[in-house]
């Protein structure tokens, strides 16, 4: 079910629409199997929370981590201050995840960009 973002989800959001990322496409609160997550690259199987405690089940984070991980998902997970403060290194943090996915995938995004 989705719900109004928070201001760090709005945050995180716009930095994933920065220029920077603009090669790679993350969509907003999206469900995958059971869960929902509040940002995927489905191109890179990278998932990206902003986490404030929102979820009032025990354990439901762990098993939601779980159960993406076995469908070969990476997991990044901020928390609420860090994108509200340090939006440069969180951006830094996400570039990182992204170019390092794999040598095949840099080198496809290099030879796009040079074409």
């Amino acid at each position: 079910m989705r719900r109004e973002p928070t201001e760090a989800e709005r945050k995180l959001w716009h930095l994933l629409r920065d220029r920077r990322f603009s090669d790679f496409k993350f969509r907003r609160q999206v469900q995958i199997g059971p869960y929902i997550v509040d940002f995927v690259c489905p191109a890179k199987r990278l998932v990206v929370e902003a986490d404030g405690g929102q979820h009032a089940e025990s354990g439901y984070g762990e098993r939601r981590d779980i159960w993406l991980k076995a469908q070969g998902f990476r997991i990044r997970r901020f928390w609420n201050d860090e994108i509200l403060h340090h939006p440069e290194e969180v951006g830094d943090t996400l570039w990182n995840d992204l170019d390092g996915a794999t040598i095949h995938d840099v080198n496809v995004l290099k030879e796009t960009k040079e074409q």
